[in-house]
Formats: structure tokens, sequence, C-alpha cells
């Protein structure tokens, strides 16, 4: 395998021990991770394509796991109610699949003895209940599956503009 050499400033050391430290020792390996990653979000850029990070499981969205990806949005869409609100973001990846992120509020549920306005304004017993939020991510290959797992308005939007590449190159 040849040998590169690459000059290091002395105030960016301490970035390279660390992050020859993070692999284990082995800086190649390291600096081949990142400049892999740089250049396909590179190419991913100049073709259009952002890189977006979803956040992914239950609770708190600041605990979830982020799950990232190289594609372009397609359409959004959300619908809620007075306990729950639900938003559907469909994408396609770099790779031509479809992408659906759902981020679901937490699920409100109260009860109260008194009824009328005691109720709105939380006076007297009440009991009350909340799921956390949570975020899923699916990823599905054709038009006809994902028109199986969003609802129908969103599919008529994202259906449209489904096979127009991100970035189309005028020549004028």
């Amino acid at each position: 395998m040849p040998n590169k050499t690459i000059y290091v400033s002395d105030k960016d050391l301490p970035l390279y021990a660390r992050a020859q430290e993070l692999a284990g020792g082995n800086l190649s390996k390291a600096i081949t991770g990142a400049l892999r990653r740089y250049v396909e979000a590179e190419e991913g850029r100049l073709e259009g394509y952002d890189e977006i990070t979803v956040k992914v499981g239950v609770g708190p969205a600041r605990k979830r796991r982020r799950q990232r990806f190289t594609g372009v949005k397609l359409g959004e869409w959300g619908r809620s109610d007075d306990k729950r609100a639900e938003i559907y973001k469909v994408y396609r990846s770099k790779s031509g699949k479809f992408v659906i992120h759902i981020e679901r509020t937490p699920d409100w549920t109260w009860d109260t003895k008194e009824g009328g306005w005691k109720r709105h304004l939380g006076i007297g017993e009440q009991t009350w209940a909340t799921t956390p939020e949570e975020g899923t991510l699916e990823v599905v290959g054709t038009l006809e599956e994902l028109k199986a797992k969003i609802p129908a308005e969103l599919y008529d939007m994202v259906a449209a503009g489904a096979e127009a590449p991100p970035v189309e190159d005028l020549d004028i």
C-alpha cells in the first residue's frame, strides 16, 4: 500500500491525536472515513441532494437517536386532533428509494369530575395521562409501496414530483 504524507499544523495536532484515539489507534482509518463521508456529502450536494438528519425512537427529541442520509424532501403533511399531532415527511434518497419520517407528538388524555367552564380552567378533581412523543423512519423502494404507507393527500403530492431530478441543468 503506498504511503502518503500530509502536513499538519501544530494547532491541529490535538485534533489528529483525538481522531487516532477514536479510531482505535489507526489514524489512516479515521482520515479515510472522514474523507469518504466528505466526498459522499459533497457529491450529493452537487447533484442537488441535502444531508438529512432525523430523530427516531420514543421519548423526548433530545434523547432519541439520530439517523442521517442524503436525499431531497418531496413533501410534508400533518394532521392533528385535540390529543395528538402527526407530521409525515417523505424524501427521495440518493439511491432512489423513498424515505418516510413520521413525528408524533405526545398523546394526551384528561378527564375532570366537573364539566363546562371548570374543566377548561383546570378547576376541580382531574385525571390525566400521556404517551411519549416518537419518531419513525421507514424506507420503501417503489411508489406503490409508498402509497400504502402514507395518507392519500401526501401521496398525490409526492407522486406528482417523484420522478423529477433534484436539480435540472438548463442550457440557456
